[in-house]
C-alpha cells in the first residue's frame, strides 16, 4: 500500500511521513526534498520565486505523475498539490489519501517561517484565505481524515493513522 499524507504547510507531512514510514518500515518519499534536490538543493522558496506559481505548480505535479513507487511507501507530497487535478487523481487511484488536519490558528503558530517555506498563494492570499480556499479540496480527496491532536506529537498521529488504517498501533 501507498499511504499519501496531504494537508497544509505546518501540518507535519514530512514528520509525519518519515515516523510512519519507520513505524510500518515502508520507504519514504518528499516530493518537495526532491524538488531541491532536482535544482541542486535550492530551496523551494527560492524555487518559486525564481519560476512563479503557474511554473513551481507543473513542477510539482511533473514530479509526482513521474514517480515510480512501490507498494510499502509513505509519500508526503507539497501541500499545493491539490489544486493539480492529475496529480490528485493519480494520488486517489495509485494510494490511500491521508487528510492531516488541524486549525488554521495552530498551523499560524507552527509556521515561524513563513518566508522561507515556499507556499504558493500566501503573498497575495494569506494563510487565512489559502486555509479555507485548500480545506475544501483536502476534504474532497482524502480516503481518512487525522485531525491533529495539540499538542503536536508525530508519534500520536502516528497511531492515529495506524488505527484509522487498520494496521499496528
Amino acid at each position: 500500500m501507498i499511504i499519501s499524507l496531504i494537508g497544509m504547510p505546518g501540518v507535519g507531512k514530512s514528520t509525519v511521513g518519515k515516523t510512519l514510514s519507520k513505524k510500518l518500515q515502508y520507504a519514504f518519499v518528499d516530493t518537495d526534498t526532491l524538488i531541491e534536490a532536482r535544482y541542486e538543493g535550492r530551496p523551494l522558496y527560492l524555487l518559486l520565486e525564481k519560476m512563479g506559481e503557474k511554473t513551481f505548480l507543473q513542477l510539482e505535479e511533473e514530479t509526482l505523475l513521474a514517480l515510480k513507487l512501490n507498494d510499502n511507501t509513505v509519500l508526503s507530497p507539497g501541500g499545493s498539490i491539490v489544486y493539480s487535478l492529475k496529480a490528485m487523481t493519480w494520488l486517489k487511484t495509485h494510494s490511500l489519501v491521508v487528510f492531516l488536519r488541524d486549525t488554521v490558528e495552530r498551523i499560524q503558530k507552527r509556521l515561524v517561517n513563513l518566508e522561507t517555506r515556499g507556499i504558493i498563494g500566501l503573498e497575495a492570499k494569506g494563510l487565512i484565505t489559502l486555509y479555507n480556499e485548500r480545506l475544501p479540496l483536502y476534504e474532497h480527496y482524502a480516503d481518512i481524515t487525522v485531525t491533529l491532536p495539540y499538542p503536536f506529537n508525530k508519534h500520536k498521529i502516528v497511531s492515529l493513522i495506524c488505527q484509522k488504517l487498520g494496521l499496528l498501533s
